[in-house]
């Protein structure tokens, strides 16, 4: 599956997405700098965050073709966070897998569920091959699981000693969300 170099906008009362900028980087690494941020992200995200992680994530990291499509979440004008759908490949290209993180300035406000929505829509509509969107989370991440069942992703499984964060083993849950299935003709 082909994806677009460039993350088309998504414009929505509650938050922007779309592309990230170079003028992004200062922002990001303010809001990514957060033990609680980085606690809940793979491991090889940068702790401490600094102001040049943030420069090579603007104009590097976020167009790498493993990045997959990277929107920034933009509230007010401000850089806050990141979402990102990066589809499989080859027999399991049908599938694309989302992550998301925001500053903690912004949790419990609908962002992330909002941005969330809004990519999954979008992924339904954009690439039409798509027929399954998961999000891997860290069991104890339960504020990511509820954006998730906000946006109608459901518990799929449980993947205990799947990944290592900060030098431990440690367990995920997925979500998933499936194209919804046309209507038969009556």
């Amino acid at each position: 599956m082909t994806l677009p170099f460039i993350p088309p906008p998504l414009p929505g009362p509650v938050c922007l997405l779309r592309e990230t900028r170079a003028a992004d980087a200062a922002s990001l690494a303010r809001h990514a700098d957060d033990e609680g941020v980085w606690q809940n992200l793979f491991d090889g995200f940068p702790r401490p965050y600094t102001l040049s992680d943030g420069q090579w994530w603007c104009t590097t990291g976020c167009r790498l073709p493993a990045s997959g499509l990277v929107w920034v979440i933009d509230v007010g004008g401000e850089a806050i966070g990141c979402i990102a759908l990066r589809p499989d490949s080859g027999w399991l290209r049908c599938n694309a897998e989302l992550g998301y993180w925001i500053g903690r300035a912004f949790w419990k406000r609908g962002i992330a569920s909002a941005a969330l929505g809004r990519v999954t829509d979008w992924a339904w509509g954009a690439l039409p091959e798509l027929t399954r969107l998961y999000a891997p989370i860290f069991a104890w991440n339960v504020g990511s699981q509820a954006v998730a069942r906000r946006c109608g992703y459901k518990f799929e499984a449980e993947l205990r000693r799947s990944a290592i964060k900060d030098g431990r083993v440690i367990d995920r849950v997925q979500y998933v969300a499936h194209r919804p299935e046309p209507l038969l003709p009556s």
